[in-house]
């Protein structure tokens, strides 16, 4: 069976980098992060919330871009709030969010309403005018439970488009064949996959590069501006801003990029080869 990069139309041996931007949408400091990123830095891709608030407003600035869906089942944060797009009373928590932790989305979601809020999160970006590139779970939310998991690979089935899944490495924490299932599918996704670090990420990152394997590597950041807003919004607003510098002030990290000899791409590549060639 081709690798994926040979999916691409690339040698077995290119070293592939997808520097994708999570949580578009998620406040306005989140997007203007994102969108630096994309435009004056190294980002390639980007997933978008949704639910968020500032979601509808990423769309007038984003639809060009390689953006992908990212599912939500979520509103982590104690007084920043979103829910669901659809009406689904088992994705709801006490006070009308999202639930805070994937646990609670576990242990009460009724299958039929995820399915369908999921669905209709797919079918908004599109509204709102995304060439979606590709899904991704927010939170791992329906990665890590077989029966969500189900839902995700439905889904991306249905739309032809490629998965963001954990690395082979965290697989056996999963529990079950999370990438042998997508596989079998004809479902596209990286060979390699890492998330930044909220401490030490610049360490993090520059390793990852600097020990590119070959194939289809995904990193995952949050990128964001400092602003008054996102300091309220998020406790973890110091990861988000130093990503953003990361992927857009550090001429290390450029440099770095530069020497390692990769080629950046987004997810749209994996999109157009799954759609070319479905279940090859």
């Amino acid at each position: 069976m081709a690798t994926v990069a040979q999916r691409l139309g690339a040698d077995p041996d290119t070293r592939l980098l997808i520097l994708n931007c999570a949580d578009l949408g998620f406040c306005h400091a989140s997007s203007t992060g994102v969108y630096d990123a994309l435009r004056f830095g190294l980002g390639t891709s980007a997933s978008l919330l949704v639910p968020a608030p500032w979601a509808r407003e990423a769309a007038s600035r984003f639809r060009g871009d390689d953006v992908g869906v990212r599912l939500t089942l979520n509103a982590e944060h104690d007084l920043y709030r979103w829910g669901p797009i659809t009406q689904a009373p088992s994705l709801l928590d006490g006070d009308g969010g999202f639930p805070r932790t994937v646990t609670d989305v576990w242990d009460h979601a009724d299958l039929d309403e995820v399915r369908r809020e999921c669905r209709a999160q797919i079918e908004r970006a599109v509204l709102w005018g995304f060439d979606i590139s590709h899904i991704d779970a927010h939170m791992d939310a329906l990665m890590l439970r077989p029966e969500f998991f189900d839902i995700y690979l439905e889904l991306a089935l249905d739309f032809g488009l490629p998965l963001r899944l954990p690395d082979a490495a965290v697989e056996p924490s999963v529990g079950f064949p999370i990438r042998s299932l997508a596989a079998a599918e004809g479902v596209l996704f990286a060979d390699h996959a890492f998330t930044i670090p909220a401490h030490g990420g610049r360490d993090v990152l520059l390793d990852i590069v600097a020990t590119l394997a070959p194939g289809v590597t995904e990193v995952t950041l949050h990128p964001a501006a400092d602003s008054d807003e996102l300091r309220a919004a998020a406790t973890d607003w110091e990861s988000r801003v130093s990503d953003r510098t990361l992927l857009v002030d550090d001429p290390e990290v450029a440099s770095a990029m530069a020497e390692s000899g990769a080629t950046r791409i987004g997810y749209r590549p994996l999109r157009e080869a799954m759609r070319r060639t479905p279940g090859t």
